[in-house]
């Protein structure tokens, strides 16, 4: 297993290009198994997770084409169901938690989908019952094995019917999952309480290009009028939300000139509006964003004058993936912050390795943590630490390359899952970080 060792203190300049969305990629991805025709998807990013996805397509019978980088072409004209079966595919899903996303297509298209429990990132209870009661609603029979965490739904004798559904809760997952399913069924799905995520809206716009009938893309009530088959496409990945946040707090901490290129500004929702309020400067230059070098920013207080909360919600709310970066970016501010992570239980846990490093952070319960900013007046100190999931090791990263001394980050995988050559793009900027095997 890799580290990085990251010497802290060093300011950057350059352009940054971000890379296609890892959790749009995930959603497309399995989308290909809903037609036997070619589809085409620029702006893949090369990382660990999508990879993987790609991988396990390819297992299952799909014909993959590589063309210039971030370019792959798909055809699912011989695919293998009975893998679904082997002891090889449960190793290979159970790893993945964007695995979960091929039981829609391919119980649509073949009438059956098996998944073992997936994998991902250990940020807490992630359930998984939003997708399979969508599938239930649409008249598949569900079955659950106990002792081996495997999951399986089936068509009926009368296949797939559309229906009307209430989800529980807005799961992005879980309504990619639905509407891929319901785009081959019988008759209308309405589903309301839908999730309504830019990368869902591309999902959407994906397959109606390819001949589904969706309306209502973009708010919280989806309504798909069931086809018989669906045609190829070409379509294109957005810039990821996430990595761009991130290099947003990266710039702030190590008080850096940096320009993030090509960021899709109809899609970033109130993302840069939740970074000013840290009282970071970031300004819109075409479909870039500038951040200037600032020596200090200020959080803005409440309208009333008490502490700033910021917390996740479903969008168009604050999305959960970047509390950890907004975390360590307040260890710096002038202010105080509270953060809420309302959706995962277990993802403000790796605050004890920045208080290891001289942060001021009161965990107040798992879900709730207190930051009393620095103002850059007592730096970071530099130590050794471990990657726990994606989120908090890119933050980890952004803690180092701010603090004093040499820092050792262990368990690089979990940042290799879902940024793109990390280490390369930070030293183009002039960062001094090396990956050591």
């Amino acid at each position: 297993m890799g580290v990085f060792k990251i010497e802290g203190g060093v300011r950057l300049k350059g352009d940054v290009t971000p890379q296609g969305a890892k959790n749009e990629a995930l959603q497309i991805l399995c989308a290909v198994l809903l037609t036997p025709e070619k589809v085409t998807i620029t702006n893949i990013p090369d990382i660990i997770d999508v990879n993987k996805l790609i991988t396990l397509l390819g297992n299952l019978g799909v014909k993959i084409t590589r063309n210039e980088k971030g370019s792959v072409t798909f055809q699912s004209d011989e695919v293998n169901v009975g893998y679904l079966e082997t002891d090889a595919f449960r190793k290979e899903g159970g790893s993945l938690r964007g695995s979960i996303m091929i039981v829609g297509p391919l119980l649509a298209r073949f009438g059956k989908g098996y998944i073992p429990k997936p994998g991902g990132d250990k940020i807490g209870r992630r359930r998984l019952d939003t997708h399979f009661e969508g599938f239930i609603n649409l008249g598949a029979k569900f079955r659950y094995n106990r002792e081996d965490h495997f999951y399986g739904v089936e068509k009926a004798e009368q296949g797939l019917i559309g229906a009307d559904m209430l989800l529980d809760e807005a799961s992005v997952t879980g309504t990619a999952n639905i509407v891929m399913a319901a785009v081959l069924a019988k008759g209308v799905t309405t589903i309301y309480n839908a999730a309504c995520e830019p990368y869902l809206q591309q999902l959407c716009k994906m397959l109606n290009s390819m001949g589904a009938k969706i309306t209502g893309v973009g708010s919280n009530l989806l309504t798909i009028e069931g086809v018989e088959s669906l045609a190829g496409c070409e379509h294109r990945i957005l810039p990821d939300m996430i990595e761009i946040g991130s290099w947003i707090g990266l710039a702030a901490m190590t008080r850096s000139e940096i320009t993030i290129k090509n960021v899709s500004w109809e899609n970033l929702g109130v993302i840069p509006s939740v970074f000013r309020k840290l009282g970071i400067t970031l300004e819109r230059k075409g479909d870039d964003i500038f951040i200037p070098t600032q020596e200090s920013y200020e959080v803005k207080t409440d309208i009333d004058g008490s502490i700033l909360t910021i917390a996740d919600a479903p969008w168009p709310g604050f999305t959960p993936d970047l509390l950890s970066i907004i975390l360590v970016t307040a260890t710096q501010a002038k202010g105080d912050v509270l953060i809420h992570q309302k959706m995962f239980e277990s993802r403000l846990f790796f605050v004890d390795k920045l208080i290891d490093m001289g942060a001021k952070i009161i965990l107040c319960d798992p879900h709730r943590a207190i930051v009393i900013g620095h103002d850059f007046k007592s730096v970071l100190k530099a130590t050794t630490m471990s990657s726990p999931d994606i989120r908090a090791g890119i933050s980890l990263l952004i803690a180092a390359l701010s603090a004093k001394g040499t820092s050792v980050i262990q368990n690089i995988e979990q940042i290799d899952r879902g940024y793109e050559s990390i280490d390369e793009r930070l030293r183009a900027l002039g960062a001094k970080i090396e990956r050591v095997d």
